[in-house]
């Protein structure tokens, strides 16, 4: 394992922001909130799931755009050519968070997240791979996979001048092993768009966050949609980021705003140099998952 993960420091950026019904204003609005992030010196901005539209099954196929093959038309895909035009303008990486995808090949419907670089070029696509079908009584019921289909890979981004990234899309947060393959291949910050609601946000938001950190001794950002209590699904908020000793370095509360964490690879190194447990796994125990048979992208 490679020590100087991140080869310098990197101010991230998670948006945190409430998207309406009217697709225009979310894209113009997140394009807002992209620049201010942009002109605070962020060198990676990431948005929330579903940032283009309402959060729920019923508005999946409705808002959904077609990606493949890529690049799509702006007809296709408006939120393709507005985030990759975000980001050259904000001269920064971004993290687009996702949107809902239509694949016509397959016939079927994807939570897609799309990473462009600062020169507007698509450097990664991740779909979300654990569909958030849950059931919780008297609290929540709900089933993504009553229209979406889930991705295949774990998403490991090379970030040009600092070094690796990995993607992935909520419930995916509570798999540790896409967070133990990414980090195993050389991630210094694992970054989750994610909707949690407020039940799962009270439960685990926090926890699942922490814990990514404390098992890989990585960064892990988490950016969450703002609360909207007129909205039908109501997000958690609470958008944060901890570093490698599960500390957290920085949390929003529930209405929109933008928290901003400088990440530095001496922390990693200290971290990792006190609990050494990257030299003292026990892969003649149980085996390493980041070997064999992955399926990932980088």
């Amino acid at each position: 394992m490679a020590t100087k993960l991140l080869k310098k420091p990197l101010k991230l950026a998670l948006i945190q922001l409430a998207s309406g019904a009217d697709k225009h204003a979310n894209l113009s609005h997140a394009r807002q909130k992209v620049l201010e992030a942009s002109k605070a010196g962020a060198n990676l901005v990431v948005l929330p799931e579903c940032f283009n539209s309402p959060y729920g099954v019923k508005y999946f196929a409705k808002y959904s755009e077609t990606l493949l093959p890529s690049p799509p038309t702006k007809e296709q895909s408006p939120s393709y050519h507005a985030l990759s035009e975000m980001a050259k303008e904000a001269k920064a990486f971004l993290v687009g968070g996702s949107i809902p995808e239509y694949w016509e090949e397959t016939k079927k419907y994807y939570n897609t997240n799309l990473t462009f670089g600062p020169d507007g070029k698509l450097l990664a696509t991740h779909r979300k791979v654990h569909l958030f079908d849950i059931d919780i009584p008297g609290k929540i019921t709900f089933r993504e996979s009553d229209v979406l289909s889930p991705g295949n890979k774990v998403t490991i981004i090379d970030l040009p001048e600092y070094g690796r990234i990995a993607v992935a899309i909520c419930y995916d947060v509570r798999f540790p092993e896409l967070a133990m393959i990414a980090a195993r291949k050389g991630a210094f910050l694992l970054l989750y768009p994610g909707a949690f609601n407020l039940t799962t946000g009270k439960l685990h938001w926090e926890l699942q966050a922490r814990a990514r950190a404390m098992d890989n001794q990585v960064y892990v950002g988490l950016c969450s949609p703002a609360r909207d209590m007129q909205a039908e699904y109501h997000a958690w908020g609470h958008s944060m980021v901890v570093d490698p000793n599960a500390e957290i370095l920085g949390e929003l509360e529930e209405k929109e705003d933008i928290l901003y964490a400088e990440l530095n690879g001496e922390r990693i190194e200290e971290v990792r140099k006190g609990v050494p447990i990257y030299t003292q796994r026990r892969f003649d125990v149980y085996p390493d998952v980041s070997e064999g048979k992955v399926r990932y992208e980088e």
